[in-house]
């Protein structure tokens, strides 16, 4: 047992990564800690009605919580996996990937009970490049539309109508216990998911040996080696938030699989490739080569830096 004063841990505001700082919080108390939550607003919070691509990704949402932790207001962040660039800025580490939820996307409506019955020219709402790529090439015929905000914000457009479904990660409707209009669960093999879907990373000071083995018991093997082997995919291939690649990894028969996309923005092209073995960087390294082999970095083309 380590015995310290209080970890603060930084957090976003929202009513999810509050509850993924709770669920951290609750864990480390479990160890016999003194947790403190400083909720902290990132640039992503306060742009919720200007998309993505009119703000670019990179740190919209780790911004300002970084600052904090290298001024030393909080000891540790708890971050969506997913939204942490694949190289941490200079003097943070990730310290722990606790289990991770379901990592797949999820169809929701309030009347349509899959994608296949989503009817032609139905409006489709997502904020992301990678979803709305894979869903255009899988039913060019649907109309895809911008839909930002919290989920309970998403789940109210919906609600009134203005999307005939949208499409969410699970792991978030799962944690918040908001499941009612889920209506399909959707196979990597159909939409593959973004690198890091439905993990948490624990972000802490590179050298901070404390809090690093505060939060070692917290690293779990397998999500740790599966979102190791993505987030080395996504980083050869050379993308982040906004670029339509899907990249998922997990355990199978004693080894681990791995499932790489690349789309272009409009979904008239898509490309896979599929890797086994037991060594994440080789595993991640292998599935972009083999990618860009195939003329991934082509898909890229116009599309703005992240």
């Amino acid at each position: 047992m380590i015995h310290s004063s209080a970890i603060r841990i930084g957090s976003r505001g929202s009513q999810l990564a509050l509850w993924q700082a709770e669920h951290v919080a609750a864990l480390l108390r479990g160890q016999g800690h003194t947790i403190e939550i400083e909720i902290i607003r990132t640039t992503g919070d306060r742009l919720q009605e200007v998309t993505f691509a009119q703000v670019g990704s990179k740190g919209m949402f780790t911004l300002e919580i970084e600052e904090a932790l290298a001024a030393g207001r909080i000891d540790l962040a708890v971050h969506s996996l997913k939204d942490l660039p694949t190289e941490l800025p200079a003097g943070f580490a990730l310290g722990a990937t606790p289990p991770r939820a379901d990592p797949r996307d999820v169809l929701v409506s309030c009347e349509f009970p899959s994608l296949e019955e989503l009817p032609a020219g139905a409006r489709v709402g997502t904020s992301s490049l990678r979803r709305r790529a894979q869903l255009k090439h899988l039913r060019p015929d649907l109309e895809f539309i911008e839909f930002r905000g919290n989920v309970d914000t998403r789940l109210r457009k919906l609600g009134e109508g203005h999307a005939a479904a949208i499409i969410l990660a699970a792991a978030g409707l799962d944690r918040l216990e908001r499941t009612e209009w889920i209506r399909e669960r959707l196979e990597p093999e159909c939409m593959c998911p973004a690198a890091g879907q439905g993990a948490l990373g624990i972000e802490i000071r590179l050298g901070d040996a404390r809090v690093k083995e505060v939060v070692a018991f917290l690293d779990d093997p397998a999500t740790h080696f599966a979102v190791t082997a993505e987030r080395i995919a996504l980083a050869a291939l050379g993308g982040g938030c906004q670029v339509p690649i899907g990249v998922h990894c997990r355990p199978s028969g004693g080894e681990y699989d791995i499932l790489g996309v690349v789309a272009d923005p409009p979904g008239t092209r898509l490309i896979r490739s599929f890797a086994s073995g037991n060594n994440a960087e080789a595993l991640g390294r292998s599935l972009a080569a083999d990618l860009l082999r195939q003329g991934a970095s082509e898909l890229f083309q116009g599309i703005g830096p992240n």
